[in-house]
């Protein structure tokens, strides 16, 4: 596809990063907004590093009204990737309001901005970061997009409230006879884990992780004394917790994948949702000794008492994914345990290196 610009909002975070790399690499521009509150500029420098080509780079926050509306003045956007916002299950129980202001707040001030840069420019394309959380604690697995909703955490509830609110779009379209209707991928991943093959980027999560993987990594690397397993009672294949998790490049690319569906001629009608994963549960446990087995390290640990908002297993149906967005998860487990700790011991101190 021709070099159509693409705005990636929290585009220096863990999977923005990963997703400007697989933007750049299918041709096409990228302009990233981010306020670097747990990101590092450094990732998109080294994006440029193993791409070769430019990213525009904008710091700030998409709650900044102003801000978003220089954006869609200054340069020619055709669709958004919406990844900022803050992501942990356990800190959203401790800070809601934080969540609720920090992710539907910005997710408002950025279609307000979209929608009025409409006008000169059909630019009504989205892709939201949504999450599997939206499923709530769910009765049945494996999870498919028209499964009732719900949410166990303030984190998840906020992605919920946000897919309402989108929702609630292209209805208006309808009501205005809108020529250029909105029209919006929501994007429901699951574990994303991993790095890029060259160890140059991968996560680095600012003080304690919130995700299982860096606590491995940082662990294994050092860092860290041990890993804490959150619950061990769950009614599992080893009472820890199961979870699909996903290579950080697949989900990367279905991004990319939504983002070529969206500007093709076919398009999306309105709102539609797509989960990404692989559809394979792995415990806790299980992925703790895939790494130390592929890598040969040790990963010491500890059984601890469950986290709040967790649930006990929650996989994926990717079908719709694959075949209307012609996506499938290529990268396998041993990939994942293996870009990571390339990544990590490549990168010790993660960006600080």
């Amino acid at each position: 596809m021709a070099q159509a610009t693409i705005l990636v909002t929290g585009g220096a975070g863990y999977i923005g990063s990963h997703t400007c790399i697989e933007l750049l690499q299918a041709n096409f521009n990228v302009v990233v907004v981010d306020n670097l509150d747990n990101s590092s500029e450094e990732s998109l420098k080294r994006v440029e590093e193993i791409t070769g080509k430019t990213v525009k780079f904008i710091k700030g926050d998409v709650r900044d009204a102003q801000l978003m509306a220089d954006i869609f003045t200054n340069d020619d956007i055709k669709a958004t990737i919406h990844f900022a916002g803050l992501k942990a299950v356990g800190e959203s129980c401790a800070m809601p309001l934080e969540y609720y202001d920090n992710n539907i707040n910005s997710t408002l001030v950025l279609c307000q901005a979209i929608e009025k840069a409409a006008a000169k420019a059909n630019c009504k394309n989205l892709v939201f970061s949504s999450s599997a959380t939206v499923y709530g604690d769910p009765d049945k697995l494996p999870l498919t997009e028209d499964m009732l909703l719900s949410a166990t955490n303030p984190y998840g509830r906020s992605k919920l409230i946000i897919e309402e609110m989108l929702r609630d779009l292209p209805e208006s379209d309808k009501l205005n006879n809108t020529s250029a209707p909105w029209s919006v991928a929501l994007l429901r991943y699951f574990n994303p884990v991993g790095a890029h093959e060259s160890g140059k980027i991968g996560e680095d999560p600012g003080g304690i992780p919130n995700n299982l993987m860096p606590f491995i990594t940082q662990t294994a690397v050092g860092r860290r004394a041990e890993l804490s397993v959150f619950g061990s009672d769950y009614d599992t294949v080893d009472g820890t917790g199961v979870r699909d998790y996903i290579h950080v490049v697949d989900l990367a690319r279905g991004h990319v994948k939504a983002v070529e569906k969206l500007l093709s001629a076919e398009g999306i009608e309105g709102v539609q949702a797509y989960n990404l994963g692989t559809g394979d549960g792995v415990s806790v446990l299980q992925m703790v000794k895939a790494f130390a087995t592929e890598n040969d390290v040790k990963v010491p640990y500890k059984l601890v008492d469950r986290r709040p908002g967790d649930v006990a297993a929650c996989y994926a149906d990717a079908t719709r994914a694959r075949v209307e967005l012609d996506w499938v998860a290529d990268l396998s487990l041993e990939d994942m345990v293996r870009d990571s700790w390339k990544w990590q011991s490549l990168n010790p101190n993660g960006y600080e290196s």
